[in-house]
């Protein structure tokens, strides 16, 4: 019997949320990837898209390492810029095992150093069973 694997959903992902029309924005995503729910996203200074955040500064995506906001929904940018709905201000409770980092956050400093900078913005990530 195959085993079925469902995907996350936005309850899987957000706990609480004060009032969306307050937290939530809609803002365009960088090209060349598919973003998973729960991204933790970054604002490029430049350009004003968002992106997976780093863990470090990335040439032309100055800005970016810093963790800005939270992807409530997934999209594929794979082949061209595309626009999501993220979380960008508190309060709002999020599942902390529901957040997808970008790669080269590898280390358990760098994901804590994520969560602080959401944190800051009153996105609160929580342990959730």
């Amino acid at each position: 019997m195959p085993v079925l694997i469902a995907s996350p959903t936005l309850g899987d992902l957000l706990k609480f949320e004060l009032n969306p029309s307050y937290t939530r924005e809609t803002v365009p995503l960088k090209a060349g990837t598919s973003y998973p729910l729960g991204s933790v996203l970054g604002r490029i200074t430049a350009s004003g898209e968002y992106r997976l955040s780093p863990a470090a500064e990335v040439v032309g995506d100055e800005g970016a390492e810093m963790a800005v906001a939270v992807l409530l929904d997934a999209v594929d940018a794979t082949d061209a810029a595309a626009t999501g709905l993220i979380a960008a201000r508190g309060p709002v409770i999020l599942a902390d095992g529901a957040l997808v980092f970008d790669a080269s956050v590898d280390q358990p400093a760098e994901r804590v150093t994520k969560i602080t900078q959401l944190a800051a913005l009153g996105l609160v990530a929580r342990t959730t069973v």
